[in-house]
């Protein structure tokens, strides 16, 4: 079985990466989603394991002591951390995994897995991001603003990044993205074996001759 492929898809806070995310996993067959732990509260509407394994700061300690993390980093007063063990398996089944991190995660992974496909979404202009930021209702006055403190600095950032997509409208976002893991999929280290078989004849038929 073909291994998969990592996905590092970052944004600015309020550029639309989760909804991204939500729905290319939703659309393509073998791509899964690695839910990040944190330390942070729960909000209103999260579910433990879908939006993110929930724990407290010690077992976060373990975890980094004991190198679970391909990623972690301190967010506005929170950490988040990507699950070594959860991607390997990912991986292992054959599957895509989609990693949604902010940039410094992106640099984090590049480092760990130099194969890594990184995507960064931008939002328009920098209205469309404030309303967006705004209207989600999500964070209150200060994370707010501290989220479009660090929008400027982390958009520059994402630059370095190997796609750069602007986020003007959702469904052609996401076609994009899927464009992407789709020529990912055909590229020479995924389909090499595959031909190789193909040409020593180890299907129907004659063996290819030189």
């Amino acid at each position: 079985m073909d291994r998969g492929d990592v996905f590092v898809i970052s944004a600015p806070s309020g550029s639309g990466k989760t909804t991204v995310c939500r729905i290319l996993v939703e659309r393509l067959e073998k791509v899964e989603l690695s839910v990040s732990y944190t330390t942070r509260g729960r909000k209103a509407g999260e579910v433990e394991g879908k939006d993110y394994h929930f724990i407290d700061s010690e077992k976060f300690d373990i975890m980094v002591d004991s190198y679970e993390f391909l990623e972690y980093a301190s967010v506005y007063g929170n950490r988040y951390g990507t699950s070594r063990k959860a991607v390997e398996e990912i991986l292992r089944r054959g599957n895509d995994a989609v990693l949604e991190i902010d940039e410094q995660g992106g640099r984090a992974i590049r480092r760990e897995i130099p194969a890594a496909v990184r995507v960064a979404l931008f939002p328009p202009d920098w209205r469309t991001l404030e309303e967006r930021l705004t209207g989600r209702g999500r964070d209150s006055a200060g994370e707010m603003k501290a989220r479009l403190r660090a929008a400027a600095g982390e958009a520059r950032g994402l630059l370095a990044y190997d796609y750069l997509v602007v986020n003007d409208d959702l469904e052609s976002t996401v076609a994009r993205v899927e464009w992407i893991v789709r020529a990912t999929r055909l590229r020479r280290e995924r389909s090499i074996a595959r031909m190789e078989k193909i040409l020593s004849g180890s299907g129907e038929g004659e063996p290819w001759r030189e």
